[in-house]
């Protein structure tokens, strides 16, 4: 029998049903709050903090408004964003930010071949051009959504929303306009945000505040975090996002491990561990393929000037990064998925401790090291974070015989085989990078085959599982 869209909400947030409303709320000041510091900082951007010089790059102010505006419509869309996660609307949201990203990506690259002089322009257009495709496919699908449901006397009563009138800020009948228990939450969260945007970007804070790299330093940067990041957008983001819903649906954040369903807390105490696993192996991957094949990508992304750089050491290094940003996102998800919320409030103090903390390291290690500084800085600042959500997940399970964290790290084959394929491939570099790179991809591609052979003997029992899932949820769909 299909499950109930109220069914499916209630059963993903029946833990974290105030975290949402929270969410759902904050987008009602969200939008006003979001207008005034877009103008502040527009401002800030465009009269206080030094801007290019002409001759690098025209029309910086339309592109800094870009970005203003395009900041906005984002948050009025969130609501709709909320509602598709809260009724597994998963392939909506795939498909629309694809659509999103392939209509950015494509009118970029049509008005730069036009006229590659208006770079700032084309990156305007195509941004904004973006997010109207993005507000436009949501509404548009919600609405014919809601009216399809009303036209059907089968569908059940189970979708709140009967118009997109219902998406938009309004008082609830017999409730007061200001719900101050979830203002509190919201505010929690809010700050929360600020502190992770730090974490996250704050060696772009120094940058910018402090130049202390030239604007050419600051492209090639750009560049390789950009690079680097792809694994992290494309990959473990959503493995993150898997896990934090997962691991709040089944444990209750304001119980003891041995107060809850053993059963659950053991299959949960396995997925954690074998998530954890799985992405400090695709770390390794990162970071041995990475020192080789740096050089490599970077030239077929950019060509030779960007491959003849900085910019392969800078790539180099942030494959480290790489493995402790995969290490990071999966403890950490489960952390938040399960603290109580004097525990948060306890995560934000050390969080703005590791805020400062790490934006003084970055400037620092930026003076000194260039560049390469910011990304030990990063470093530092995931393995602060990992550290601390170790700590949480060891206390969590003190008083049980689950032990997740006892065998999270690779197999011997595996970690063998990697480390041998890093040493072939520096080799390979060195013999045929400037005579055939073709050649030096093919090696690679080898290597990458032997390594991941390796790693399913050495996983053998999780791919078996994995397969078997595979093919039952296959066979679902199909019946």
């Amino acid at each position: 029998m299909r499950t109930s869209y109220l069914e499916k909400f209630n059963f993903i947030f029946k833990n974290d049903l105030s975290g949402f409303k929270a969410d759902f709320t904050s987008t009602t000041i969200g939008v006003p709050i979001c207008t005034s510091l877009c103008l502040l900082f527009g401002w800030v951007w465009l009269h206080v903090l030094e801007t290019p010089e002409p001759h690098i790059t025209v029309h910086y102010r339309l592109g800094v408004w870009a970005i203003c505006i395009s900041c906005v419509m984002n948050v009025c869309i969130e609501p709709f964003y909320l509602v598709a996660q809260a009724f597994l609307f998963v392939k909506l949201r795939v498909l629309i930010e694809t659509v999103s990203v392939s209509v950015r990506t494509v009118a970029f690259t049509c008005l730069v071949l036009w006229k590659p002089s208006a770079a700032v322009v084309a990156f305007s257009v195509a941004q904004i051009l973006s997010q109207i495709c993005y507000a436009f496919a949501y509404c548009s699908y919600f609405h014919r959504y809601i009216e399809q449901r009303k036209t059907n006397p089968q569908s059940p009563d189970d979708f709140p929303f009967k118009s997109l009138r219902d998406f938009l800020p309004k008082q609830v009948a017999g409730q007061s306009w200001t719900d101050w228990k979830l203002c509190i939450l919201t505010w929690s969260f809010l700050k929360q945000g600020i502190l992770k945007q730090v974490l996250t970007e704050g060696e772009r804070y120094v940058m910018t505040l402090f130049t202390v790299l030239t604007f050419y330093e600051q492209g090639v940067y750009d560049v390789v975090n950009n690079l680097g990041s792809l694994a992290a957008r494309f990959l473990f983001r959503p493995i993150e996002e898997s896990a934090y819903f997962y691991f709040s649906q089944i444990i209750a954040r304001d119980k003891d491990i041995a107060e809850q369903n053993q059963y659950q807390m053991r299959e949960a105490a396995l997925v954690l561990e074998q998530l954890i696993r799985t992405v400090i192996g695709l770390g390794v991957l990162a970071v041995c393929f990475g020192q080789g094949y740096s050089q490599t990508v970077l030239f077929l992304y950019g060509g030779s000037s960007l491959a003849d750089s900085i910019a392969v050491l800078l790539l180099q290094a942030h494959c480290f990064a790489v493995l402790l940003l995969a290490v990071n996102g999966t403890t950490e998800a489960y952390a938040l998925a399960t603290m109580d919320p004097s525990q948060l409030d306890r995560y934000n103090h050390i969080m703005a401790v590791l805020s400062v903390g790490f934006l003084l390291i970055s400037w620092l290690l930026a003076t000194l090291f260039g560049s390469v500084g910011f990304i030990i800085a990063n470093c530092c600042n995931m393995a602060a974070r990992i550290y601390h959500s170790i700590q949480f997940i060891q206390k969590r399970y003190e008083s049980t015989r689950h032990r997740p964290l006892s065998r999270i790290m690779p197999g011997k084959l595996f970690l063998t085989s990697a480390s041998l394929s890093m040493v072939v491939s520096l080799i390979s570099e060195y013999a045929y990078y400037e005579t055939s790179k073709l050649m030096h991809l093919a090696v690679g591609g080898v290597l990458l085959a032997v390594t991941l052979a390796a790693w399913a003997y050495d996983e053998a029992s999780l791919v078996t599982s994995g397969y078997r899932r595979f093919r039952r949820s296959s066979s679902i769909k199909v019946d």
